[in-house]
């Protein structure tokens, strides 16, 4: 552990050298781009190497940037921080809050148990794993991937606990594939939904200030099958896996119903958080509904009155006001609560979304994009689109998918508009992209999660998951490709 921090002390000391560095080299070097431009080319340079070595939080690295481009003029105090009240990030937070209610009352966990109790989970090991895997790939959808992974966690150890008393035969490939499962299913099944990874929702907040109308239910239609079929893909792989694996199927049976036995009656916490999120999420799709049956008059009345973020921050704003207790008036969630949401990813989101428009603004983004546009025919824009899913599931191997999403989207949108190609299928592509990375504990929270437990190897991660990397980067080329024709 003193060396894990010590290296962590030097990687960031090396950072805060080699960031202004290279920042002040790259300003210096004579480049065919306007000022604006230059001055906000060295600043992404400065916030990559922050972001890569953390130096800072995530997200006061994306403010440091913008703080950055209104000091050298590029940029007015007025404009520089008009993301922070971003539609999108209203929907970041009304999210953030339903999920918060879910985990502080346990609806989360209920639903698991009640799901991992049903026989048709319990008949071979395949099937527990099955059991364990959908539960992770459902609630990701709606709750972080982080609490998702870390409240199955107990439970998936609690069977191989139970396992490994028994002395049962090749306890260790079924534990290691297990947790594998629930980590790569939660980022998996995050994609399916605008808010189950904030990767989606910055991809979307570029699109729509490109002119892009994409609503809840569009989005759930596009990604559900990419991640659908991941999700069978996984699957199909750990059974390959485990299958000189068996047990006994009581054993099993006795530890979920334990479990479940162990939960109260159910709270009035948890019934005001079950009617606020089925409100809210059939608020989410309404629109896209009479949008499906071209109601156009309806779907123009719900965009405009009801958007995805007012619904979001009006769940939000029922679950502070719906109590739990009459008597002192206790809310379904209480200020206390406003401090454990993700202010990071939010302030993340709203910092880089702000570096973003500046690239595109100064027109940074189009001289890239002309620069990598005249080497790339668009008769190859297979392979090039090939190139970037790859690259962006390597590169949030070793840094935040956020950052990186909020970094390179822009840069991409350049480099189609030059190239003549509609943006809109390449940046959902890029975007699921940036939640396909299975092969580090450092890539995402769900692989640091598990890998805690002490039973994967970095190696068997790294293998597993590069394999992972591979199809992954295939699923998402194929459907895009099917969509875009």
């Amino acid at each position: 552990m003193k060396n894990l921090a010590r290296l962590e002390n030097y990687k960031k000391l090396y950072g805060l050298f080699f960031a202004p560095v290279l920042a002040t080299v790259v300003y210096l070097i004579p480049l065919d781009l306007n000022r604006d431009a230059h001055i906000v080319l060295s600043i992404m340079v400065f916030c990559l190497i922050f972001w890569l070595t953390e130096v800072v939080p995530l997200s006061i690295t994306a403010l440091t940037g913008v703080t950055l481009a209104v000091i050298f003029g590029v940029v007015s105090i007025k404009k520089a921080f008009l993301s922070l009240g971003h539609p999108v990030l209203i929907l970041f937070i009304g999210s953030f809050l339903i999920a918060q209610a879910m985990t502080k009352h346990g609806l989360d966990k209920r639903f698991a148990l009640q799901l991992l109790t049903k026989d048709i989970f319990l008949n071979s090991p395949i099937r527990v794993i099955i059991g364990f895997s959908l539960i992770s790939f459902l609630l990701s959808m709606w709750v972080s991937n982080t609490a998702t992974t870390a409240m199955l966690l107990p439970l998936v150890l609690g069977v191989i606990d139970t396992f490994r008393k028994n002395h049962i035969k090749g306890i260790r490939t079924f534990a290691i594939f297990s947790l594998l499962s629930i980590a790569y299913s939660a980022s998996i099944g995050g994609v399916t939904t605008l808010i189950g990874t904030p990767t989606n929702l910055i991809g979307v907040g570029f699109l729509k200030d490109e002119g892009y109308d994409i609503d809840f239910l569009h989005w759930i239609v596009i990604a559900s099958p990419i991640s659908f079929t991941m999700f069978v893909i996984l699957m199909i792989y750990i059974r390959f896996k485990i299958r000189s694996f068996s047990f006994d199927k009581k054993q099993v049976k006795k530890i979920f119903l334990n479990e479940k036995k162990k939960l109260p009656r159910i709270s009035p916490g948890e019934i005001n958080t079950l009617f606020v999120f089925i409100l809210v999420a059939t608020l989410w799709i309404l629109p896209g509904l009479a949008n499906l049956v071209g109601n156009e008059v309806a779907y123009k009345f719900l965009k405009s009155h009801i958007p995805e973020s007012v619904v979001a921050l009006l769940g939000g704003i029922l679950l502070f006001l719906l109590p739990v207790d009459f008597k002192n008036f206790k809310g379904t969630l209480e200020v206390e609560d406003l401090k454990r949401l993700d202010w990071d990813a939010i302030l993340l989101f709203g910092g880089g979304i702000a570096l973003g428009k500046l690239i595109i603004e100064t027109r940074l983004a189009e001289y890239i994009g002309r620069k990598i546009s005249s080497v790339v025919s668009p008769e190859y824009f297979v392979i090039f689109l090939l190139i970037l899913i790859v690259s962006m599931i390597f590169m949030t191997e070793i840094s935040s998918n956020t950052a990186t999403t909020v970094t390179f989207v822009p840069i991409i949108i350049g480099i189609l508009k030059e190239m003549g190609i509609d943006i809109f299928y390449p940046v959902v592509a890029i975007v699921i992209a940036a939640s396909f990375a299975f092969m580090l504990p450092i890539a995402t929270p769900p692989n640091a999660i598990i890998y805690g437990s002490g039973f994967i190897r970095i190696t068997t991660m790294a293998k597993t998951g590069f394999i992972l990397n591979i199809l992954g980067s295939a699923v998402i080329l194929t459907y895009i490709i099917l969509y875009m024709r």
